[in-house]
């Protein structure tokens, strides 16, 4: 009867650690965050190419206005930018990013 008990509470500690996980992940998940691999790099490259080059600071997912991915460029002009893109790596729209490029100068 002992074994039971132990094994009963066993069992429920599992469940209710994969249920909170699953918790977690469902409710801190919106779909966004930083990606790498292939997909990543494709996006990039889509992006670059329609800023016409500079650097790529960040990759992410993305949900808004249709977009897939969206990709952080830093751009030649130092103007930073947004660049969304849709499932098949095409551009859908090119954004102002509210940061600025650090250019190193103290203004001194």
């Amino acid at each position: 009867m002992r074994k039971w008990v132990i094994a009963g509470i066993v069992g429920l500690v599992v469940v209710g650690t994969l249920a909170g996980g699953a918790i977690a992940f469902a409710g801190g998940n919106d779909g966004e965050g930083s990606v790498t691999g292939r997909q990543a790099e494709r996006a990039v490259q889509a992006a670059l190419a329609a800023t016409g080059g500079g650097t790529a600071n960040a990759v992410e997912r993305d949900s808004e206005a249709g977009a897939t991915w969206e990709v952080e460029v830093s751009t030649p002009d130092r103007r930073i930018v947004d660049v969304r893109l849709d499932e098949t790596f095409s551009v859908i729209a090119v954004e102002s990013d509210s940061e600025t490029q650090d250019t190193g100068d103290t203004g001194s």
